[in-house]
């Protein structure tokens, strides 16, 4: 079995935006003779010669610019300036490593592989936070943090890029520049909402000349362009300040609004009180003019400050509901990215539009301090409804845990997690699943399976898939549930991924699972694993984890195990996917209960010198395991020669067709 795998790479030279001529048909209609004019009227030789040779000449170079690898900076280039974001009133952006930690002799090879194949990225310089995802006219719109300037946070303003199924992406102009005074310091994170005459406004936080965070508003220059390009921004700007009591840089990030029972728009803004964090509650009726409501929507105690919040509907009975649905059958998510720890962490709960209040489900998850979208690299997330698909979407910002003295060598830093649909889980009803979108199954191609294969305590299989750093894995583990049974209840000492050494350290009940990213000798690798746990009264609790200690020999990276429980319910069998895209591992276990996401810089598991196994280690139970591994196409960041595809065959025929003219015209005359 295979799928088709996608190479469609959309064309940016084929818009309207970037203009219909494309250089030589104009000079050859102009050469060729008109029907006005005599037989004998020949073009010169000299002519057609001088445009054969500029056409020959442009293909080559087409095709020669087309198939170059981006290259990495040069190992002496200055370090270039650097801005503090917790001085201008944001999280810290950076991955900090040890004081003491060596600096690894990153070769281009290396560092040109890290580059994702089907995750979205910047390409060149740094991106964090997805802004106003959104549906419309046809594309899918994805605004994002960008500093032009480096790879490392700096003057911050909106990049975009468009894409007519998230998977394949066409990069636009800058979408909003830091040229006025209230987002001089940075054009921060903001949310799309479409109203109901189809009008698209945005609501975004800028950094003002005094670094104070305001609120502002932009609309489309031209709402009658499918693809955003030029923006406007309100004339009212800033709409909103910090209110009596919140800090100067403690108010940012507003929501996609929704409109409540009495008809007016409602958003959230993330803020803090002290060690509190809150989410304050706004009502406009034009987005100008705005009151902030009685109380808060909610707040959590020791969370600090809430980032990033984000509030919509799920249903069990629903994929995906536009922001502002609400009634018996629906519950609200609460969500935000917390400042202390920078993780996403959501609660689900009823919302009572008519008093403004969000009340959670089980206050000892509440926002903060109970479930996350995923344990592991994964913050300041997004969602949107997609109102094509009737489903809710979910981006989020992937940063690098190596050195920022790499990420300027490699010349770019960040990407986005696949986008991922998010739902209430049907069969639990108490948290949330996540998958990627069903347009990344095109990308599949030349399927293996391995059916049944039986994992003896302490065995290690490798499995022939051929090239490893663009995988989509499905693997499904059954235990022997009478060995299983038969164990000793377990210890007083609870089990979490990060405090109990990884996958190298061997227990009744696990870890058994992946090995990604493994190069021959095992010297790295990247293992993801289930690992189940025995309680004092003999309840079981399993644990899904991705352990990044011997992901690289580089010591200048984060080595950490990320991971959290999942919940595994009677008679299912546990289940994982694991999507490798060269530096970029997510895991998704039982259908996208629990999620985790890791960055890994293997030094020499790379290229074609990467393998995949399944492991047990496992002291007391035998496993079985079926997986099916595919290839994952769209290889443009490497190969994207195939941008150039279309002009060069173009080129081509032009080239051809001027030679076959001009013999022809030869034959005749002779």
């Amino acid at each position: 079995m295979s799928s088709e795998t996608t190479l469609d790479v959309e064309n940016p030279t084929n818009t309207p935006l970037l203009g219909s001529d494309h250089g030589y048909a104009p000079l050859l209609d102009a050469s060729l003779p008109s029907q006005t004019q005599e037989n004998d009227q020949q073009p010169s030789k000299p002519i057609l010669l001088l445009i054969s040779g500029l056409l020959a000449i442009s293909l080559v170079v087409a095709l020669i610019v087309g198939n170059l690898q981006i290259q990495t900076h040069d190992k002496d280039a200055p370090m270039p300036e650097r801005r503090d974001p917790i001085e201008q009133g944001v999280s810290d952006k950076s991955f900090r490593l040890p004081v003491d930690a060596p600096s690894f002799p990153w070769t281009n090879d290396m560092l040109s592989w890290q580059g994702p194949a089907f995750h979205f990225y910047p390409g060149k310089n740094w991106m964090n936070d997805p802004n106003g995802p959104v549906y419309y006219k046809g594309w899918y719109h994805l605004f994002y943090q960008y500093s032009p300037e480096a790879a490392v946070w700096g003057p911050i303003v909106w990049g975009h890029a468009v894409s007519k199924d998230m998977v394949h992406w066409r990069h636009l102009p800058i979408a909003m520049e830091r040229d006025q005074w209230y987002d001089v310091n940075g054009v921060w994170t903001g949310s799309a909402t479409i109203l109901p005459n189809n009008k698209l406004v945005v609501l975004y936080t800028g950094s003002t000349n005094e670094s104070v965070q305001v609120q502002n508003v932009a609309y489309p220059a031209n709402p009658s362009d499918p693809l955003l390009v030029s923006w406007v921004k309100d004339s009212a700007n800033p709409v909103l300040s910090p209110p009596h009591g919140i800090g100067y840089k403690d108010f940012r990030d507003p929501t996609t609004a929704w409109l409540t029972p009495q008809g007016k728009w409602r958003m959230v803004i993330g803020s803090k009180v002290n060690k509190t964090g809150i989410a304050l509650l706004y009502d406009t009726e034009d987005f100008i003019n705005y009151e902030l409501q009685i109380g808060w929507l909610h707040d959590v105690s020791g969370t600090g400050m809430w980032e990033c919040v984000d509030f919509y509907p799920v249903s069990k009975n629903e994929s995906g509901l536009d922001t502002g649905v609400y009634g018996p059958d629906v519950k609200h998510v609460l969500k935000a990215s917390m400042d202390d720890d920078r993780c996403d962490y959501y609660a689900i709960g009823t919302y009572n539009p008519v008093i403004g209040k969000w009340i959670p489900d089980d206050p000892k998850i509440d926002v903060g301090i109970g479930l996350r979208y995923d344990y592991g690299i994964y913050y300041a997330s997004k969602t949107f409804y997609d109102q094509h698909k009737k489903r809710r979407i979910l981006w989020s910002w992937i940063k690098e845990t190596d050195s920022e003295k790499t990420d300027i060598k490699r010349g770019w830093a960040s990407l986005m997690a696949v986008p991922r649909t998010v739902a209430l889980d049907p069969a639990t009803g108490s948290n949330l699943i996540q998958w990627p979108i069903e347009e990344f199954d095109k990308l599949r191609s030349n399927l293996k399976e391995f059916n049944e294969v039986r994992l003896e305590p302490g065995s290690l299989i490798p499995l022939n898939v051929g090239p490893t750093s663009q995988l989509d894995i499905l693997v499904e583990f059954e235990l022997d549930k009478k060995a299983s049974n038969k164990l000793s209840v377990g210890g007083g000492v609870p089990y979490n991924c990060a405090g109990h050494g990884g996958a190298g350290v061997r227990d009744a009940l696990g870890p058994f699972g992946l090995l990604v990213l493994a190069n021959k000798n095992l010297t790295e690798h990247t293992p993801a694993y289930f690992y189940i746990a025995k309680g004092k009264k003999g309840e079981l609790s399993t644990f899904f984890c991705i352990d990044q200690s011997r992901s690289s020999i580089a010591e200048d990276v984060d080595k950490s195990i990320y991971g959290s429980t999942v919940p595994v319910l009677k008679g299912e069998k546990l289940s994982m996917r694991i999507l490798v895209d060269h530096s970029i591992v997510e895991g998704y276990a039982q259908g996208g209960r629990t999620c985790v996401t890791s960055r890994v810089y293997p030094t020499e598991a790379i290229n074609g010198d990467a393998q995949v196994f399944l492991f047990n280690n496992a002291t007391n139970v035998t496993v079985v395991a079926t997986a099916k591994i595919w290839q994952m196409g769209l290889s443009s960041r490497n190969e994207s020669g195939w941008v150039w595809l279309g002009p060069s065959l173009i080129l081509l025929v032009v080239f051809w067709f001027v030679v076959w003219t001009w013999q022809n015209q030869r034959r005749n005359r002779s």
